[in-house]
């Protein structure tokens, strides 16, 4: 690259200063005119002799270094005035945070051998540049953050941080990562409020965000003193995931199971996808499905009696992100749901309960509402030996550790709440999405009385009626409630005598008997093997999400080993319940309860976010949007006047010494 030029003189002052060479050469032309001394001796005279002055002009000019060292200084002098400079770039300020994206999309290979590794590689880079005396650190982020390296001046320990950061597959947020650099640049405030109180000093940093840009924009986050430099990583890939994967019931064949996967293309041509499921290593079936450009597509396999195995869906896509290639999903054994009930007689809740499913599902054990105020209660709602507790028209005076499914009565406690009876309210509302009400069809079902419930916030309306909620759904610290605001059979003193009233026709519909199967599959835990979660019959889980496992045994240690072949072991936490938290690899885990094999779940990419590889132009980190950079350096001129100068001062140094020991030669 040429240098280029600044010019720091007007003409008149050139040409005065062109003018100094021709001077200086015209100085040695200059003779010395010679006046006759008789001496004894010129032996002894020769410095007296010597052309140190000169008097006359038009000698002939000889070769002479300190003629050509006093041009040579002239020269530079005018290059100094010039001011040279290069084109050339630097690193905006002098403290630096590097937020490093390792989500999943960074496995993305459109950039060899990964994104993750070209972002460390452009990262790298940028550290190359930094100055001895500025300081960096350095952050890794998917949906949580983790500082690898504070602040430092070692750009050793920075790089080797860098290449420390190793890939995940979890989700990507920026929020923690943000807040992490906020803090240190702007202490004493929070990075969302519209207030700044100042408490300390602030630091100014320039932050390099290092990432693909797959992740929510924070459009009310308050910068402050960080200033955003967005690198973008990756191409405009094509990509087509697994999406979701699960299995349920046959919707005609109640005692058969269907996998279900769904597809999505994030590309926006037509992509043909080649689909194999296997079943415990073995490959079950297979299927062709084209998808269209940004859409989705789903397919079932059936499995018909299978009820326990490991299913592997393997989509071949040959596309970019292998992660969402490839799902799984665990169909554990049957195990008893343990379910204690307590009424003092339903004769249409028993019957429900007494048929041949159900007693493949749960372990059934009645007791009278006198059984809440004994000792082998209190023992068993501490323990958490029971699966699922059903109170008909009765309450503990606590909750126990277990679900519970409470009928014409409201729990303990002023969380839920409820309304005055209404009289036949008719039925405008079920939620079909939720596994308590699937396949239901409550039509045909008549309530002689309702009690409208007021749940928790956290609560979900199962089924909505015109007087309000009759039946819903709250968390409770890793259990769930269900309450019914209506009975299904109830009693009346009449004339003295006790007698059965009948609350609502819905014993003797057809959906009363699989709404009792679905209540012992989800809140009693039949057929998900312990597991809980977010897709329990399919024993899937995301990366990062905890797993709450139950065991027949609450008094022992649980082990799980991970799909790397790291055992964990686990310890009972509240009533008997062992909650899992190493989710970080994709796979299935196996959990041994003594050294034998309990039951299995499986970890799955499932984001679609993620699988949607397409690198953002832009990036949404305050009220303005920040652009990707093409580099994180900013353009500047490397001047080199000075070092001119310097040179300068060297040359004339230099003919000073010449001169001076000629003189005192």
């Amino acid at each position: 690259m040429w240098p280029q030029w600044f010019n720091m003189l007007a003409w008149w002052q050139w040409l005065i200063l062109a003018a100094v060479p021709p001077a200086i050469i015209a100085l040695y032309f200059l003779k010395l005119k010679r006046r006759p001394v008789e001496v004894p001796s010129t032996y002894l005279w020769q410095r007296t002799i010597e052309d140190l002055h000169v008097n006359t002009i038009w000698q002939r000019l000889r070769r002479n270094l300190l003629l050509f060292l006093q041009l040579l200084l002239v020269f530079l002098a005018m290059l100094a005035v010039l001011r040279p400079a290069w084109q050339s770039s630097e690193l905006p300020g002098d403290r630096f945070i590097f937020l490093v994206d390792n989500s999943a999309s960074m496995q993305a290979t459109d950039a060899e051998p990964s994104r993750l590794d070209e972002a460390k590689r452009r990262a790298r880079q940028l550290l190359d540049e930094m100055d001895s005396a500025d300081a960096a650190m350095i952050v890794s982020f998917a949906d949580s953050a983790r500082v690898e390296q504070m602040f430092t001046q070692d750009r050793r320990r920075l790089l080797a941080s860098l290449d420390a950061i190793e890939p995940t597959s979890r989700g990507t947020s920026i929020a923690e990562a943000l807040k992490v650099a906020s803090g240190l640049a702007n202490p004493g405030r929070a990075a969302y409020e519209t207030s700044d109180v100042q408490v300390a000093e602030a630091l100014p940093a320039t932050v390099f965000l290092v990432s693909d840009g797959r992740f929510e924009p924070l459009s009310s986050f308050a910068l402050g003193n960080l200033t955003p430099r967005y690198l973008s990583v990756g191409a405009s890939a094509a990509n087509v995931g697994i999406v979701a994967f699960s299995i349920r019931r046959h919707e005609l064949k109640p005692d058969q199971y269907q996998a279900f996967a769904r597809l999505e293309n994030f590309a926006d041509g037509e992509v043909t996808v080649l689909l194999e499921l296997s079943l415990d290593g073995q490959m079950i079936d297979a299927d062709q499905i084209a998808v269209g450009g940004g859409e989705s597509r789903g397919v079932a396999f059936d499995l018909g009696l299978a009820d326990s195995g490991l299913l592997r869906l393997k989509a071949e896509t040959g596309d970019e992100l292998a992660l969402d290639d490839v799902a799984w999903a665990v169909v554990n054994p049957p195990r008893r749901a343990r379910v204690l009930l307590v009424t003092s007689g339903n004769e249409p809740l028993q019957l429900a309960l007494a048929t041949g499913s159900v007693a493949e599902l749960a372990e059934l054990t009645v007791e009278p509402p006198e059984f809440l105020k004994s000792p082998q209660y209190q023992q068993l709602a501490g323990s958490g030996v029971c699966d699922l507790v059903i109170y008909d028209r009765c309450r503990p005076e606590s909750m126990p550790q277990a679900n519970t499914l409470f009928i014409g009565v409201l729990p303990p406690g002023d969380l839920w709440k409820a309304e005055p009876k209404a009289a036949v309210p008719q039925i405008i509302d079920v939620d079909p999405a939720h596994p308590l009400m699937a396949w239901l069809d409550l039509g045909d079902v008549t309530i002689l009385d309702g009690t409208p419930l007021v749940p928790p916030e956290a609560a979900t309306v199962l089924i909505d009626s015109i007087a309000g909620p009759l039946m819903a759904i709250a968390p409770r610290e890793g259990s769930e409630d269900a309450v019914l605001g209506f009975v299904l059979i109830d009693e009346e003193v009449v004339n003295g005598t006790p007698q059965k009233v009948v609350g609502t026709n819905w014993p003797i519909r057809a959906s009363f008997p699989v709404f009792v199967l679905n209540v012992l599959q989800y809140l009693g835990g039949g057929r998900d093997g312990g597991v809980v979660g977010s897709d329990r019959q399919s024993g899937s889980f995301r990366p990062g999400e905890p797993v709450e496992l139950q065991s027949p045994r609450p008094d022992k240690p649980l082990v799980v080993k991970t799909p790397g072949g790291k055992s964990v072991r686990l310890e009972p936490g509240a009533g008997g319940k062992f909650s899992f938290t190493g989710t970080r690899e994709l796979g299935v885990y196996e959990v041994k309860l003594e050294g034998k094999p309990l039951r299995q779940f499986a970890v799955n990419l499932f984001d679609p976010s993620e699988s949607d590889i397409r690198p953002a132009a832009d990036v949404g980190i305050g009220p303005l949007p920040v652009a990707a950079a093409p580099a994180g350096w900013e353009p500047t001129r490397r001047e080199i006047w000075k070092y001119l100068l310097l040179l300068g001062i060297l040359v004339l140094c230099l003919e000073w010494y010449i001169f001076s020991r000629r003189v005192a030669m």
